[in-house]
């Protein structure tokens, strides 16, 4: 059985893709839907998040967008993107995508922490 996406609303919005963009995205995360494990270069593990986190690298038109991920055992929970621009991962992107997360945890499962 597939697991569901969660987007969380105001959080996340979906960059301007282009059409092959957005078949790309669409196709890796049709697979960890389906339970297949996504390696490098398609997503990596990102700790400075949280466990369980991994982006997505979506190339795309002069774009290096970076989709931060959640694999939870009932969903996956998407983040946040970011249009990557340097080596390193901005601290807020970090930040903003732990802090999504807690919010879910706490809003939508319960988790009083």
């Amino acid at each position: 059985m597939d697991r569901p996406l969660v987007w969380l609303h105001g959080a996340v919005t979906s960059p301007p893709f282009s059409r092959l963009g957005r078949l790309e995205a669409g196709f890796l995360i049709r697979k960890l839907q389906r339970g297949e494990g996504l390696g490098m270069p398609a997503s990596r593990p990102m700790p400075a998040i949280g466990r369980r986190c991994h982006e997505l690298r979506v190339r795309d038109e002069g774009h290096n967008w970076r989709v931060f991920y959640r694999l939870d055992p009932d969903a996956i929970v998407i983040l946040g993107m970011y249009d990557k621009r340097t080596q390193m991962t901005p601290r807020l992107v970090l930040e903003g995508c732990r802090q999504h997360a807690e919010r879910y945890d706490r809003d939508v499962k319960g988790d009083r922490r």
